[in-house]
């Protein structure tokens, strides 16, 4: 008889996000990002449009178009640099400051608990847009976790992403 150690599922101290809908990313290949880099076509979109809820000077504010959660953001410098240590003193700051402010309005628009802040830098981190540097606040409810990602793999989102982006695009001044 084997040790219950050796067989997959074993509980062990990682915790695992799973996000079946990032899948539209890896068959999609790395050349549709060659083509274009979202986080470079997103602002000479309209603010609805490229889903963005704050431009600032030197790094903007937008919603994931695949969240993780309702109200997930991405803080995305303009500049075209992949990773952090590219980053100017200005946008170090400002992303810094955005991801400050972008948690203080999902707490007041989305009553979220909590939060996972982050950036994965290169495909091997993660980070399904390698080449353009961008934070993740992913905002966190103590309820977020259910049986539908673990039993059905499906994540339920209750807001649509337009809905979510004008509530906190409209709080973002308040």
């Amino acid at each position: 008889m084997r040790d219950a150690a050796e067989f997959a599922g074993v509980p062990d101290e990682f915790q695992r996000l799973w996000t079946p809908h990032r899948m539209a990313y890896i068959q999609a290949g790395p050349e549709v990002l060659r083509k274009e880099c979202p986080f470079c076509a997103a602002p000479d979109k309209s603010d609805e449009n490229g889903l963005i809820v704050h431009r600032g000077e030197t790094a903007y504010v937008l919603l994931n178009l695949f969240p993780y959660n309702s109200g997930h953001l991405l803080v995305c410098p303009y500049r075209h640099i992949a990773t952090y240590d590219q980053a100017t003193p200005e946008e170090v700051a400002e992303i810094g400051a955005l991801t400050q402010r972008g948690m203080n309005v999902l707490r007041k628009v989305a009553r979220c608990d909590g939060f996972n802040i982050g950036m994965n830098q290169g495909s091997v981190a993660g980070a399904g847009v390698d080449e353009h540097l961008h934070q993740h606040i992913v905002p966190r409810w103590a309820t977020d976790a259910n049986f539908f990602p673990i039993i059905a793999k499906t994540k339920a989102l209750p807001q649509l992403l337009g809905d979510v982006r004008e509530a906190v695009a409209a709080a973002w001044n308040d």
